[in-house]
């Protein structure tokens, strides 16, 4: 893969301006599908860098109980893969620069079809995919695939990526790593900044791929902590609880929905624009 992705120059714009990126995670169609469609509009303009657009899955292994529900509510709400694919047509409409990167499990992509998933999410202004449950060796499968399409893949490293494993989890790896600061699932715990800054050198001393961290990040406070030591930082769980936070009494979105969103996301961006 040799061509310059929209991850790429975003990065490398970041790095001119010496401050890490915002990148944000919301599920496509929670809590339905126009209000998350609102949500997406708005990111950028908060102060998202890049955006993490959920792919709704019955069983996301890895998430915490505020992520699991957020796909239970876009499920229940008729999201699938081809409506969370014309919300990125829908964005590129206004939006030709912010990187979006669908990020999720293989069930669905497998369900909806390799090869037409690649062609379709190329096609709707997608720029990446992270896809958690599909391992280094199974590259063939879906990541290859994706890379000569032009699609960054984005791979995960944890706590536990030792030395003999973290080549296997770099390979075929582009647009940034993904350290994962906790182990367990998402939203379960804050990250220790020191722990954090010793496993992000580690990644750093074997790649020249930006790395950013996500996992447990809550505040702007802990952002700006993060955002010393790595080139992005991931918020997700907290974004997804103020959703969940500002809905009605029957689960239906309000009028403090996206803005409640909107304002969590600017507040993330001001503390990491403030160095």
């Amino acid at each position: 893969m040799t061509k310059t992705t929209r991850i790429d120059a975003r990065f490398a714009a970041l790095k001119k301006e010496k401050r890490p990126a915002l990148i944000t995670f919301i599920t496509a169609g929670d809590p339905d599908p126009e209000t998350s469609k609102a949500i997406l509009g708005g990111l950028a303009d908060a102060g998202a860098d890049v955006i993490e657009l959920g792919m709704p899955f019955s069983d996301p292994m890895a998430d915490g109980p505020a992520i699991q529900a957020s796909s239970q509510r876009a499920l229940k709400g008729g999201q699938t893969m081809v409506k969370t694919l014309q919300m990125v047509r829908d964005f590129r409409a206004k939006d030709a620069a912010t990187p979006i990167v669908l990020m999720g499990y293989y069930n669905p992509i497998y369900v909806y079809g390799n090869g037409r998933f690649i062609a379709d999410a190329k096609a709707a202004g997608v720029d990446g995919l992270i896809v958690v449950d599909v391992p280094p060796e199974a590259d063939e499968e879906l990541c290859l695939p994706a890379l000569r399409a032009g699609l960054n893949f984005i791979r995960l490293a944890t706590p536990t990526t030792d030395k003999a494993r973290l080549p296997a989890v770099l390979s075929n790896t582009s647009g940034f790593v993904y350290y994962v600061s906790i182990t367990g699932i998402t939203g379960a715990a804050a990250p220790e900044v020191n722990d954090v800054q010793k496993h992000v050198g580690a990644i750093k001393s074997a790649t020249p791929l930006p790395v950013v961290v996500g996992f447990g990040v809550k505040s702007g406070e802990q952002a700006r902590a993060l955002g010393q030591t790595a080139d992005g930082v991931v918020v997700g769980s907290a974004l997804v609880s103020r959703i969940e936070k500002s809905l009605g009494a029957k689960g239906e979105a309000t009028s403090k929905t996206t803005k409640d969103v909107l304002e969590l996301v600017k507040e993330l961006s001001s503390a990491l624009r403030a160095y």
